[in-house]
């Protein structure tokens, strides 16, 4: 069982520790965040009125697990900086699990019909854990990132509050 908690300025040093180089930060985060993280920055987001920050927990043993959180634009809810930190649980099926109730939660304190996300496109896991909760790409929104000598390209999906309402 997977719980979404409130994430705390007390729970940024766990964190911090788990992002080990620029290119998992760029990964994680998106271009916002820069590299080494630092309590600052996670002060900025916390002090957004527009951003919700999680710690994930694993509900059985009350473990913190990772790290999400949500960010309100104008017409959609945009969830992101969505990390499961310890490799050995991933493909266990916590990112279905977590996406999900990040849904619920946006789509139960949002007034918005829409969630969205930013994922690059080579993480095909995470693609393939996003199309499974319901999103679709939208071809109209690309971005992209540089890091190294190397172009990162992010797409964006979607899923509508009623496909998510159905499942």
């Amino acid at each position: 069982m997977i719980e979404l908690q409130l994430f705390t300025i007390d729970d940024s040093s766990e964190l911090i520790s788990k992002i080990k180089n620029e290119r998992m930060l760029l990964q994680f985060a998106g271009p916002a965040y820069h590299f080494p993280l630092t309590e600052k920055q996670l002060e900025e987001d916390l002090a957004n009125e527009n951003r919700t920050l999680f710690k994930i927990v694993d509900g059985t043993g009350g473990n913190t697990i990772g790290h999400a959180q949500i960010f309100l634009k104008e017409e959609t809810f945009l969830l992101g900086r969505i990390l499961i930190w310890d490799e050995n649980n991933r493909g266990k099926g916590y990112g279905k699990k977590v996406m999900q109730q990040l849904l619920r939660y946006g789509f139960g304190h949002f007034d918005k019909e829409t969630a969205e996300l930013n994922v690059y496109d080579w993480n095909t896991g995470a693609i393939e854990c996003y199309k499974k909760v319901g999103f679709t790409i939208d071809p109209a929104v690309r971005n992209e990132a540089q890091i190294d000598q190397e172009t990162w390209i992010s797409l964006n999906m979607k899923i509508h509050r009623k496909t998510f309402e159905l499942q």
